[in-house]
């Protein structure tokens, strides 16, 4: 199975950033969504899409609590024509506290922002299909996207979100987190073989008989080095996780180019998990990745 990388950017600086992607082999160029700590992502990648050709253009994830679906559907539709059909749109239920109390609201209870996530997500890619919404009568005639279908993303790790996603969606995005800790932004990192068997089970049950959307995994930590046992446990001490655990799980990828390649293998094999998205400071190394994993 053929391994693919994003990369994950802040949105600053971002032309020169996605021809280097572009040119690097990166699949797609995706921006977060902090509002009031990251770019606009729609407009971030409005700038992208004139700066490359092939490069696919997408969120990772939308604040789907503050967001309505006629306006997302919109914003989508034109990065896909601006872009010529390379827009995808990735979504999660949210989780600072700051983002709703910015817009003077209260973040719901965990179970009411999935709720809210789903019926997000199935109105927003309704009225990207040209349909009409029943419940609101929302139609979206102008502008249309290019694709006949905008792929759907969803991230997290709550059970009822997988196994819709794994129904729904064409893409599931895993990060391992754990509950938010009281910064509002930072999570516990619950890590482990058992977690990861967990979720890519429930958007396999999810799917049950139809094809599983692609599995992608978020880097939170990729380090190049020939001393592996020695980063990990650095890394074990500061996320409060076993070097074993860490080396069971894709969020953390540590080791020579050719150790994580064959790990990322391991991954697609064992768990279905194809796609890895990198942060923007990881971008050189997983050029080099890249670029063994080509060679192969």
């Amino acid at each position: 199975m053929p391994i693919e990388f994003h990369l994950l950017t802040r949105g600053m600086a971002v032309t020169e950033l996605a021809k280097r992607c572009e040119g690097e082999g990166y699949r797609a160029l995706v921006v977060g969504d902090h509002p009031g700590l990251t770019a606009s992502p729609f407009v971030t990648l409005a700038a992208a899409a004139t700066a490359t050709s092939t490069l696919r253009l997408g969120t990772s994830v939308l604040n789907a609590g503050i967001r309505e679906p006629l306006l997302l559907a919109s914003d989508v539709a034109t990065l896909d024509r601006i872009s010529a059909g390379r827009a995808e749109l990735g979504l999660g239920a949210g989780h600072t506290p700051a983002e709703w109390e910015m817009l003077g609201r209260t973040r719901p209870a965990p179970a009411e922002r999935i709720a809210h996530l789903l019926r997000v997500a199935g109105q927003t890619s309704a009225l990207l299909a040209g349909e009409t919404i029943t419940e609101t009568g929302a139609v979206l005639p102008e502008p249309r996207p290019v694709q006949d279908r905008i792929p759907l993303l969803l991230g997290g790790g709550n059970p009822a979100l997988l196994r819709w996603a794994g129904a729904h969606a064409d893409a599931v995005g895993l990060a391992g987190l754990g509950h938010t800790l009281p910064d509002g932004h930072r999570h516990t990192a619950p890590w482990s073989l058992a977690q990861l068997r967990r979720h890519t089970g429930l958007v396999r049950a999810g799917a049950g008989e139809a094809q599983p959307p692609v599995l992608e995994a978020l880097v939170q930590h990729l380090e190049i080095t020939e001393d592996a046992e020695t980063a990990l446990h650095r890394l074990g001490e500061q996320v409060s996780v076993a070097p074993r655990d860490l080396r069971a799980v894709p969020y953390a990828l540590v080791g020579t180019v050719a150790q994580i390649a064959e790990e990322l293998h391991g991954y697609a094999e064992r768990f279905g998990i194809t796609r890895f998205v990198l942060r923007e400071e990881s971008r050189e190394a997983g050029s080099r990745i890249l670029a063994a994993l080509n060679r192969a």
